[in-house]
């Protein structure tokens, strides 16, 4: 099967479990025929409208399914819907009419990553074909769990670069063996980035009220910034990774993907969490807010003292030129700019190392408990060579070989590598230049704008902002900021460890004076 063969067949499953899911409700919760403008709405208006009794959540459960069966059929970023949505609905709808409502995410359809563990009707993959038979997870995830308990609806899981982009050097960000080639919205022909590509399109599309990605290197970030929406990275343990497909248990974490930063705070809010099955969590005893909408202010820029990273100026002459009033007007805000330089060339081969050794560790240890026929890294290296045709007929899996090769976590050469890491990110790189300079975060542009897709020669990622918080393990909020040829770029906000309730201060105060977001126009090119 080709990846477009699979687009097809996605598409088609997909509109079945609508139509399929909204037929078998009992008569009295079937959804009014009613018109809902979804594009326009963020959390707080969806959940007004709810509560004035305008729709309910089945309306938009239902209004998303149609929009997902309409719109992805040329996006490809929705893998499956979940089958029990409507129903899950349903009983959200009644808990309302009861008087009780869970929060500001009651009844709001959320989409989620396919490296999210889900104890229900839906694939857990990490869009390879080699878990699409493997049992379900034994229970959610643990910011799944929040969700649910949230009042949230699980709409469905997204798209996904395969294994979150940690298979082949020479990947093509946004394509699975599982679910074809995710397009970014603004153009059709351009790469949405990843790994949480069908996050970051569904979106920026509209076809969920929000959506759940993952980061261990710019997978949130960078996907947000080439569609136009908020993405936020928090601090490593802020969020429980406890039934999230691994790649490095130093730096991954969930994060959400929103159309606003108070979006993404609502989100957050209801994500974080202490786990007794995470020991990160228990760094973020004293850290956690129960709402993080609190700390937004319109005039959250007022006094504030942000470092330039100026190491990531002058690098692409279309993002400097659009990013240049988004500067200026961080000064009109009343914030203090100071240049300076941090960059990643301490560490980067360091980084890699230290994946290779916690991929093959974490992977193990989550495959051997999930079972099925495929237990381990290396049966899922010999599961891909068996079908070579359809997991690798456009890039390899050299990473996976070269992270099999790796020892125990115990080995010199791993140890030596993460104390490399976090000297060269934390105590000599964001901690040492904000003591320095006294500053209270550091802005950057995220990174360049969409590039094409190209599955001859696989990613062009140009550059990327990423990984200074991401391998200090430390947050990272990215906000649009401007177009360059139609194609979205965005601003980073990078902070000290617990710092997410600042950046989404000054994220939020940025964005109300910008306004920069657009919505995406599907053409077949940028311009």
């Amino acid at each position: 099967m080709t990846p477009n063969d699979g687009l097809d067949r996605r598409s088609f499953i997909g509109a079945a479990l609508a139509v399929s899911a909204a037929a078998s409700l009992p008569l009295a919760a079937k959804p009014a025929r009613i018109k809902m403008d979804v594009t326009r709405m963020d959390l707080a208006a969806l959940a007004q409208g709810m509560a004035e009794k305008r729709f309910s959540s089945v309306d938009l459960v239902t209004a998303y399914m149609e929009r997902i069966r309409i719109v992805d059929r040329n996006l490809n970023a929705v893998l499956e819907l979940n089958p029990d949505a409507p129903r899950i609905a349903a009983a959200l709808d009644r808990e309302r009419k009861e008087g009780r409502v869970r929060g500001p995410l009651h009844g709001i359809p959320v989409l989620l990553k396919d490296n999210l563990d889900t104890a229900d009707k839906m694939k857990t993959t990490a869009g390879s074909l080699a878990l699409l038979r493997a049992p379900a997870p034994a229970a959610d995830a643990f910011v799944v769990q929040q969700l649910r308990q949230a009042g949230a609806v699980l709409l469905g899981k997204t798209n996904l670069s395969e294994w979150a982009n940690f298979r082949s050097t020479h990947s093509i960000s946004g394509w699975s063996g599982r679910g074809g080639q995710t397009r970014n919205p603004h153009a059709l022909d351009r790469n949405p980035s990843g790994s949480s590509s069908g996050s970051g399109a569904a979106m920026a599309a509209s076809l969920c009220a929000a959506a759940v990605g993952t980061e261990t290197d710019g997978s949130i970030v960078s996907p947000a910034s080439a569609n136009g929406i908020v993405g936020l990275k928090p601090t490593v343990g802020l969020l429980s990774r406890s039934g999230i497909i691994p790649i490095s248990h130093t730096q991954d974490t969930a994060g959400p993907m929103t159309r606003t930063v108070r979006d993404a705070a609502l989100l957050l809010s209801a994500m974080a969490g202490l786990d007794g099955t995470d020991p990160a969590t228990a760094d973020a005893k004293g850290h956690l807010h129960a709402d993080y909408t609190a700390f937004l202010q319109p005039e959250g820029l007022k006094g504030a003292r942000l470092g330039v990273l100026k190491n990531y100026n002058g690098l692409h002459p279309g993002l400097d030129a659009s990013l240049a009033p988004a500067f200026k007007l961080l000064k009109s805000l009343g914030a203090t700019l100071v240049e300076v330089e941090l960059n990643s060339s301490a560490y980067d081969s360091a980084e890699f190392e230290v994946m290779l050794y916690e991929f093959k560790a974490g992977l193990n240890a989550y495959l051997a408990k999930r079972g099925g026929p495929v237990r381990d890294l290396e049966a899922l290296i010999a599961f891909n060579k068996k079908e070579a045709k359809r997991e690798m007929s456009l890039f390899g899996q050299e990473i996976f070989e070269r992270a099999q090769a790796k020892g125990p976590l115990s080995e010199e050469a791993y140890l030596k590598a993460l104390e490399t890491c976090r000297k060269g990110a934390r105590t000599e790189g964001i901690d040492a230049v904000m003591d320095r300079e006294k500053l209270d975060a550091l802005v950057a542009p995220t990174g360049i704008p969409a590039w094409l897709i190209d599955p001859v020669n696989g990613d062009h990622f140009g550059f990327s902002c990423s990984s200074l918080a991401a391998v200090a393990g430390y947050p990272h909020l990215t906000v649009p900021a401007g177009t360059v040829q139609g194609l979205p770029v965005a601003l980073s906000f990078l902070g000290r460890a617990w710092s997410e309730g600042t950046l989404l201060k000054f994220g939020h105060a940025f964005e109300q004076a910008t306004k920069a977001r657009r919505e995406p126009r599907f053409r077949n090119h940028a311009g």
